[in-house]
C-alpha cells in the first residue's frame, strides 16, 4: 500500500511537517509494510515555505527589518525547475509577521512590510526570475508600500519628504519618486498566493476586516483605511492600474503595490503551492491519502488545503481519511469531498488543552484508530 500523508499545519501545536510525521507513525502501526510518503501541504499562507522546503527547495536565512523596525531572521527558499526557472518562495509572515509585534493601536499604524522587500531583493540577487509570495500572518496594513521602499521607491509628502514607514502614513503621500525602483522588478514573474477575496479598502477591505487582529482600534482602522484609499489613488496615478480588486486586501493590502508596479498575478493558494511542490505527481502513485489540519470547519470546505487535496484525490478515485484537531463539519459534508473516514484529537485527548499540548502523540493514536476502523 502506498499512503500519501499530506496534512496542513495544526495551528498552535504542530507544523505541517510535524503533523505528517505523527500521522505516519500512526499509519505504520496499522500498515507496517506500507510506503508512507510525508508531504506537507499549505494553501498559500503560513506553511508555504515549509511545503516548498519539504519538496526540495533550498532554505535560506536573511536578517531583515521586522514589522516595527527591530531586526528579525527571516527564512525563504530557492529552487530551479527542469526548465531552468529559478523560483524564490517568500512568506510575508517571515519578515513582517504578527508574531514579531505586540498588537497595539500604535503598532498597527507603524507596522510595515519593508523586510519583505528586503527578502525580494535578496531573491533577485540570488538570480530568481520567478517569485512566489505567500500571504498570511502579517502585522502590517501598509498596502505593500514598505516592500517597495526596500526596492527603491520613495513615497513623498507635500513638502517633498519621504514619509515614515507604516500604514498610518499612507494618507500623507502625494507623489512617488520611482527613479530608484529596482528595474529587475519589471522582468520578474510575481505569483501571489491569495485565499481571500477582500478588496484593498472599504467595509470589506484590509483595515476593516483584518485590522483588529493586528491591534488596530476603531480610530486606527479608519486611519489605515483612509491611507489605503489614498495609496490606491497614488498607485493609479503613477501606473494607470486599479489595485482595489478582490484579493488585494490580503496581508494588509500587500498585493496592491505589486499589482501596480509588476506583472503580478493573484492565484488560489492551494493550486499554486500544489503546482510548486509537485503534489500531482505524489497523488498519481497513491492508494490512500491521509490529510488534516488543526480545525476542520465550515471554512475548510471553501477550498482550504486539506479539502482541496481531498477533492483532487476524489477525482482520481483515491480514498481520503481526515485526522484533525477538531472536526466541526458532518460526515456527510466530508463524504462529498471523497473522505471515507475521519477522526479528531478531541476524541482521544482528555481535554482541548491536552490535545494541543500533546498533539503529536494523539495524532498518531487517532490515525491508528481511524485506520483500524476504516
Amino acid at each position: 500500500m502506498r499512503i500519501l500523508i499530506a496534512p496542513d499545519k495544526f495551528k498552535g501545536s504542530l507544523t505541517a511537517a510535524e503533523a505528517a510525521a505523527a500521522i505516519a507513525e500512526g499509519a505504520l502501526r496499522v500498515y507496517p509494510d506500507a510506503v508512507a510518503t510525508q508531504f506537507p501541504i499549505a494553501d498559500g499562507g503560513e506553511g508555504t515555505l515549509e511545503a516548498a522546503v519539504a519538496a526540495g527547495y533550498a532554505e535560506r536565512l536573511n536578517a531583515v527589518v521586522g514589522p516595527i523596525l527591530a531586526p528579525v531572521g527571516a527564512a525563504w527558499a530557492l529552487g530551479t525547475d527542469d526548465a531552468g526557472t529559478v523560483t524564490a518562495v517568500i512568506e510575508t509572515a517571515q519578515a513582517s509577521g504578527l508574531a514579531s509585534m505586540e498588537p497595539t493601536p500604535a503598532n498597527a499604524l507603524r507596522a510595515h512590510s519593508y523586510g519583505c522587500g528586503q527578502l525580494i531583493a535578496a531573491a533577485l540577487e540570488a538570480g530568481a526570475t520567478e517569485i512566489v509570495l505567500g500571504l498570511g500572518g502579517s502585522a502590517m496594513t501598509d498596502g505593500g508600500s514598505g516592500a517597495l521602499r526596500a526596492l527603491g521607491l520613495k513615497p513623498l509628502d507635500s513638502a517633498g519628504n519621504v514619509v515614515p514607514l507604516g500604514g498610518g502614513s499612507l494618507a500623507d503621500i502625494v507623489g512617488l519618486d520611482t527613479s530608484g525602483l529596482d528595474p529587475r522588478l519589471a522582468a520578474t514573474t510575481f505569483r501571489i498566493a491569495v485565499d481571500v477575496r477582500n478588496p484593498l479598502y472599504g467595509a470589506d477591505g484590509a483595515a476593516h476586516v483584518f485590522g483588529a487582529q493586528k491591534g488596530a482600534d476603531a480610530d486606527a482602522v479608519e486611519v489605515l483605511d483612509a491611507g489605503l484609499r489614498n495609496w490606491a489613488s497614488i498607485l493609479r496615478q503613477a501606473t494607470g492600474r486599479d489595485v482595489n480588486v478582490p484579493g488585494a486586501g490580503a496581508a494588509g493590502g500587500f498585493p496592491a503595490s505589486f499589482l501596480a508596479f509588476t506583472g503580478a498575478e493573484l492565484e488560489g493558494g492551494f493550486a499554486l503551492v500544489a503546482g510548486l511542490t509537485g503534489l500531482a505527481d505524489q497523488l498519481a502513485g497513491a492508494d490512500l491519502v491521509i490529510t488534516g489540519e488543526g480545525s476542520m470547519d465550515s471554512q475548510s470546505l471553501t477550498g482550504k488545503a486539506p479539502i482541496a487535496l481531498a477533492d483532487a484525490a476524489r477525482d482520481r478515485g483515491i480514498p481520503v481519511i481526515v485526522v484533525a484537531g477538531r472536526i466541526l463539519v458532518t460526515p456527510e459534508e466530508l463524504a462529498q469531498h471523497g473522505v471515507v473516514a475521519a477522526a479528531q484529537l478531541l476524541d482521544v485527548a482528555q481535554s482541548p488543552e491536552d490535545a494541543v499540548a500533546h498533539a503529536a502523540k494523539y495524532l498518531a493514536w487517532a490515525t491508528s484508530q481511524v485506520l483500524e476502523g476504516a
